[in-house]
């Protein structure tokens, strides 16, 4: 059935896009929360962030009928697989390891990571010495967890988080000596938080992986297409710009 429409699609010269939504009307979106400014909670619950509002009009310009699952991350491919949701939406950098597991969209943003530490702390990532023995926070299973523990981990305590959100709380709360996270994460959650002008960013920032994309199971390949379709429709009509420059001072998009 599906390939007839993508075959139909093609003859009758429509747009790919919306033929193959009517294939897939009804879409579950996972996000890891909060993860601000990508995703998080508004005051009055509702889902917000710089992913959602993309997804949200990359679905509208698809035709797609979308709802958004909350999944914590060190869960969040297995819940793909089990069919708890069809996509992953939730800032997941594209690396070899995780294309042997899922299929990936074309790349939708790059962000540096950056180290965030108390200021006056003396703390250098390029110099090891400095970081000998320090407690070094990072969010379980991501890239910056990869990259700290292959940079630190026999010299330091590399200590995981379920979520950014636990990771800057100890961070705040004088548990950790510094962390490691995607840099506008950093810039809103410590830098932007209560305690902010206690700490500062160090060191240069990682540019690390090869960019962001939404995630699928990989016999979905239909459903990677739509996305990957209108993603492009997104960015070329100026919706992505408007969307990432409510959330961003630079540009993220790739």
């Amino acid at each position: 059935m599906k390939k007839w429409l993508v075959a139909a699609a093609v003859t009758a010269a429509l747009g790919a896009t919306a033929v193959q939504a009517k294939d897939w009307k009804d879409v579950r979106i996972a996000v890891d929360v909060p993860y601000e400014p990508f995703e998080y909670k508004a005051p009055d619950g509702t889902l917000t962030g710089f992913e959602v509002d993309l997804g949200n009009a990359v679905c509208e310009n698809a035709k797609l009928n979308c709802s958004w699952v909350v999944q914590a991350w060190d869960g969040i491919i297995p819940g793909l697989q089990a069919r708890k949701y069809d996509v992953i939406f939730s800032s997941m950098s594209i690396t070899p390891e995780r294309a042997e597991q899922v299929a990936f969209s074309q790349p939708y943003y790059n962000t540096p990571s950056g180290y965030f530490a108390p200021k006056g702390s003396d703390l250098n990532p390029a110099d090891a010495d400095s970081m000998k023995g320090k407690r070094i926070g990072v969010q379980r299973g991501t890239i910056q967890d990869t990259h700290a523990t292959d940079t630190f981990g026999k010299i330091a305590d590399i200590k995981r988080y379920t979520t950014g959100d636990d990771l800057v709380l100890d961070l705040q709360g004088g548990r950790l000596d510094i962390v490691l996270i995607d840099f506008p994460v950093g810039e809103a959650s410590i830098l932007g938080g209560k305690d902010g002008d206690t700490f500062e960013a160090v060191g240069e920032t990682i540019q690390l992986g090869n960019g962001v994309g939404a995630a699928f199971r990989k016999r979905d390949k239909e459903l990677v297409e739509i996305f990957n379709t209108s993603l492009a429709e997104v960015k070329a009509n100026g919706k992505y710009d408007e969307i990432m420059n409510k959330y961003f001072k630079y540009n993220i998009k790739m």
